[in-house]
């Protein structure tokens, strides 16, 4: 089988950051899937399941329900190298075109409190493994140590 793409991105190199992962044609639109890297792959430790999957939650739920994004949020959910996150929107969009979203994203994570948008039995198929202290703890250190210092590094792939 053909390598893709995303598998050849050197992630020795990869820096946090909101990358253009792949554009797909579906119909007569555009798809960007966006790599949201809140980690450094192969050097900083990954998020914990329950983090990450209460991060799905809560930033999934903000973005499907942005008044200018969320009839273009087509998916957002964890990678499975617990590095990070995919957004796929419709568009034909770069980084710097939802860096705005991204960055309120994360602020509204770090600074959530109350009930999991969708952690109940009914609602989800893992409904006991959610950390809500510790989703917000990554989401702020993602905010403040990358989103609020982003540089071109951050939003383009390495070129090796």
């Amino acid at each position: 089988m053909d390598k893709i793409p995303s598998f050849m991105i050197n992630h020795n190199t990869l820096l946090r950051g909101i990358y253009v992962s792949r554009q797909d044609k579906v119909g007569g639109d555009t798809v960007t899937t966006f790599d949201i890297r809140m980690k450094e792959p192969n050097r900083e430790p990954v998020m914990d399941i329950a983090a990450l999957h209460t991060m799905e939650h809560i930033c999934a739920t903000f973005m499907r329900n942005d008044p200018e994004w969320k009839d273009r949020i087509v998916y957002f959910g964890p990678m499975g190298c617990r590095t990070g996150n995919y957004v796929l929107i419709r568009g034909d969009l770069t980084s710097r075109d939802i860096l705005d979203l991204i960055q309120r994203t994360f602020r509204f994570t770090a600074e959530f409190t109350g009930d999991i948008p969708g952690a109940a039995a009914r609602d989800c198929g893992n409904w006991l493994n959610h950390d809500l202290p510790m989703a917000r703890w990554e989401s702020k250190k993602y905010l403040e140590e990358v989103l609020e210092k982003i540089t071109d590094a951050n939003l383009v792939y390495p070129a090796d």
